[in-house]
């Protein structure tokens, strides 16, 4: 009998697309690694999941740090906005890899649901105004 594979946290979609280039590599990038979550955390190799969690993490830093100098380049007018929510999501994985690390997660479809939502929301909000005015 064959697996059925998961089903995506994330579907890329035409509007998360800025026209961008770097910036889309680096969304569809991200999409990936959050749709790899399930898989990793339903393998029961806790290392395997802390790998793919610390790689997340390090690439959204680096994301970050790129767009919010873009927008400091460009004097984007929602800057403090727009960087408080990148902040918010770096303290959230913080706290989302210490509560897997230490055992305090329970559902695993709803912990990795947690990290693909912020992204859903962050790219059709946050994200779709910044490119749109870039």
């Amino acid at each position: 009998m064959s697996k059925v594979p998961p089903v995506p946290l994330i579907e890329w979609r035409k509007e998360f697309e800025t026209g961008i280039p770097d910036v889309d590599h680096e969304h569809r990038e991200l999409v990936g690694l959050i749709n790899e979550l399930p898989a990793v955390l339903d393998s029961s190799r806790a290392g395997a999941a802390m790998d793919v969690l610390g790689d997340i993490n390090s690439r959204i830093a680096a994301h970050f740090a790129l767009e919010e100098r873009m927008m400091r380049e460009r004097g984007y007018d929602e800057y403090g906005e727009h960087k408080r929510d990148h902040d918010r999501l770096l303290d959230d994985m913080r706290d989302l890899m210490d509560d897997f690390e230490e055992g305090r997660w329970i559902d695993r479809a709803a912990f990795a649901g947690r990290v693909g939502e912020w992204f859903s929301v962050h790219f059709r909000t946050r994200d779709a105004r910044l490119h749109r005015r870039l």
